[in-house]
């Protein structure tokens, strides 16, 4: 069967939720027994996003070959089995950066280099490299960010006209819109819909599929109108109403609309019965769960809901794992001063000085007061500092990050990082083994010997002070050679500080083993 191909695209706003439309589209797909690959193309001229503010593009999700790419990766790890690695995203950055530096090593023999057809070849290039990252794979699922009209997508879309040219019975396009309801008016109006799906008609690209995002359903004289004004059939104007509850519900939604049944026709697809009820079995623990347990999230930009987008749903996830609601209260390690109320802390990875003693006020009443604390990356370095200072006497300790000069550097930059200049794509990435110390909290969450978890970090902890540390109470519970990757307080409920990113290896379906662990305590403590 050759390779079919399903090209995302959005209309009218911007966070329209094509990654999580995507996401679940994979994931039936999947239930068809097809094996699917994803691909985020991003418009921006970063290389990745890894130098970015939160602010500005939310969480960087790494995958397991150390690559930092957008936060809708995420989304597709956590619905689907697909592949994630560096050829599952690709931003103008690197695609421009490629074409560059052929130019300059003469690839391209004197000609003129222009973005047709040399950009748009090496975007091609980059979905048949996604496609061709496994053996087997069936359909691409391709997500082009932004929206259409932006002047920086315009090579992205261009190549998806030209690659349907080139694979005319392959390929699928579907546009994302949006469905306004003027209160004022008292109606729902199709014109932004229309509107974009002529602007990127006049590109080329014809959707055969139109995802009506919205507030409430919409009636038959509203599809029947977008279907006539975008030239689709009426079944092919699919609602995509605001969930009441979870996002995984999107799914279920999908397949009651038909739509993996008119996937599988538009690709000339043989469709089974799509089977996920063991999604809606989880669906339903997230709606009905037996109790409430609250965490506090601890950092610096807790007002941005992307900022910590996989911490929260491996936080959910951990949730359904003992049938409870976890309730989420942000905590502003800048300026809040209050630490008490909750059943647990989460002090997640971060960068910088800004409201770091913050959060060592928050590991310090968590161990003083035998509360459950869940330190990642930056929250284990914070557990270790407050350690130093209260329990060893060291009172000036501290990261280098925070403060070069300090007289004890518990927490310092690894070696390899000494010489590092470039801030992109230079920081400890990706999967790294983990050995697990029997008879520690971790090894009783994960119940395996070694584990491999993903990184992104450029200091660690100084094994200068471990002898002292352990003698005082501190637990090295796992390590990569000489490296410190967990620390557990002892004679404490649950204390625990890893200095990897387990959130992105937690699924509804598969939650993580020290998110479950972490939640249990909460509610056992």
């Amino acid at each position: 069967m050759a390779k079919k191909y399903i090209f995302m695209t959005g209309g009218v706003v911007s966070s329209l939720g094509k990654g999580l439309a995507s996401a679940s589209i994979g994931m039936l797909l999947e239930a068809q027994g097809l094996k699917i690959a994803m691909l985020k193309l991003d418009p921006y001229l970063n290389v990745d996003p890894g130098t970015m503010n939160p602010f500005q593009h939310g969480e960087v999700y790494v995958t397991d070959d150390g690559a930092e790419t957008d936060l809708d990766l995420g989304h597709y790890y956590r619905f689907t089995n697909s592949p994630l690695s560096k050829s599952s995203n690709a931003t103008s950055g690197q695609v421009y950066d490629t074409v560059i530096k052929q130019e300059r090593h003469g690839d391209y023999l004197g000609n003129t280099v222009q973005v047709i057809p040399h950009v748009t070849n090496e975007i091609k290039k980059r979905i048949h490299r996604c496609a061709d990252q496994e053996k087997g794979i069936d359909v691409i699922l391709v997500e082009v960010g932004g929206t259409v009209g932006d002047i920086e997508s315009l090579p992205f879309l261009e190549a998806i006209r030209q690659f349907r040219l080139d694979h005319p019975s392959d390929c699928i396009n579907i546009h994302m819109t949006y469905v306004p309801y003027l209160k004022a008016a008292g109606e729902v109006k199709t014109k932004p819909s229309q509107h974009s799906v002529r602007a990127i008609q006049s590109l080329g690209i014809f959707p055969d599929l139109i995802l009506c995002r919205s507030e409430s359903p919409l009636d038959k004289e509203v599809k029947d109108k977008i279907a006539l004004f975008c030239n689709v059939a009426r079944e092919a104007v699919v609602e995509q109403v605001d969930v009441s509850g979870t996002v995984y519900e999107l799914p279920l939604t999908m397949v009651d609309q038909k739509l993996d049944k008119q996937l599988c026709s538009l690709l000339n697809l043989k469709c089974k019965k799509t089977h996920i009820s063991h999604w809606g079995k989880m669906v339903n623990i997230l709606s009905n769960p037996k109790k409430t347990v609250k965490v506090g999230l601890v950092g610096k930009y807790i007002h941005h809901q992307d900022a910590y987008k996989s911490v929260v749903e491996a936080l959910c996830h951990g949730g359904i794992s003992h049938e409870v609601k976890v309730e989420i209260q942000g905590f502003d390690s800048e300026s809040d001063s209050k630490v008490d109320g909750c059943d647990g802390y989460l002090v997640p990875g971060g960068f910088g000085e800004r409201g770091f003693e913050g959060k060592v006020k928050i590991a310090k009443y968590c161990r003083e007061n035998n509360t459950p604390y869940f330190g990642i990356c930056l929250g284990m370095q914070v557990l270790v500092v407050e350690f130093a200072r209260s329990v060893l006497g060291l009172k000036n300790a501290n990261s280098t990050e925070m403060n070069a000069d300090t007289p004890d550097p518990i927490i310092s930059l690894l070696t390899e990082q000494e010489d590092v200049s470039n801030l992109g794509g230079t920081m400890r990435l990706g999967s790294h083994p983990c050995s697990l110390l029997p008879k520690s909290k971790a090894f009783a969450a994960y119940k395996e010997k070694k584990i491999e978890e993903r990184h992104r970090h450029r200091y660690e902890f100084n094994n200068a002070y471990k002898d002292e540390c352990e003698e005082k109470g501190l637990i090295i519970s796992g390590t990569n050679d000489f490296l410190c990757e967990i620390a557990e307080i002892k004679n404490h409920p649950w204390m625990v500080g890893v200095q990897f990113h387990p959130e992105f290896k937690s699924k509804p379906i598969k939650p993580h083993p020290l998110f479950t662990a972490f939640i249990g305590a909460m509610l056992h403590g």
